[in-house]
């Protein structure tokens, strides 16, 4: 039986498949794909409209599962997902998280900030082709107008997203830039210490490495969402 679980929330326009390259586990640490409807098998039930009301259903869905420490991971939008689900799990008077890791995203306070912001829907077309290619997929065409409806809303809900005072989680965060990240550079995060304790990390790569499980990522995020490997690190 898994010591802890980190449930992982999808990135921008995709379903819990992206994480299809994870482990299933690693040291103990369970990884839970996250499925929100309106994606993939969800594609038939209504999708969220704000990264509130995700946070209301996601954390309605994952009571059940909070029997042992647990974390959450997002990238990009879905750090901001996270941050929500950790505060109305913490609201509801759920067990807090160990952790809340938050990947090349701005803080809540500083956005809306993305370059997704201002693209166009052939544009946005174009990088969900280039999401599929990062690690070896296609996106067939009859699939591109759902995956495109899919990535626009989540477009529109980073930018209804704002909150000039963000709650301050009891839980410690940990923000991870990329080194070659163009679209959130890591110097972009330094306000998630407002939203609580923050532990900075900066690993190599781009914007979509995390896709690849990384082992350096792997190895952060079983020493932070498992208390008996949990330890302080350095700034970015």
């Amino acid at each position: 039986m898994a010591s802890a679980r980190l449930f992982c929330l999808p990135y921008s326009g995709c379903g819990a498949s992206m994480y299809r390259h994870w482990p299933s586990s690693v040291d103990g640490v369970e990884f839970c794909p996250v499925q929100p409807p309106g994606r993939e098998n969800r594609m038939r039930e209504p999708a969220y409209s704000t990264y509130e009301s995700m946070a209301e259903g996601l954390a309605e869905a994952l009571r059940p599962h909070l029997d042992r420490p647990y974390g959450l991971f997002g990238h990009c939008g879905s750090a901001l997902a996270a941050y929500e689900t950790a505060v109305r799990l913490v609201q509801q008077g759920c067990p807090p998280p160990t952790r809340v890791f938050v990947s090349a995203e701005v803080a809540p306070q500083d956005g809306p900030y993305g370059r997704f912001l201002d693209m166009t829907d052939d544009e946005l077309a174009d990088e969900l082709h280039r999401l599929a290619a990062e690690p070896g997929g296609t996106l067939e065409p009859g699939l591109l107008a759902l995956y495109l409806g899919v990535l626009r809303n989540d477009v529109e809900m980073n930018r209804r997203y704002h909150k000039a005072d963000p709650v301050r989680l009891p839980s410690p965060l940990t923000a991870i830039g990329w080194t070659g990240d163009t679209g959130v550079p890591p110097a972009l995060m330094s306000g998630w210490p407002a939203c609580g304790e923050v532990t900075f990390e900066l690993l190599d790569g781009g914007h979509y490495r995390f896709i690849e499980a990384p082992e350096e990522l792997m190895a952060l995020l079983v020493e932070g969402v498992r208390p008996d490997r949990a330890r302080s690190r350095g700034g970015l």
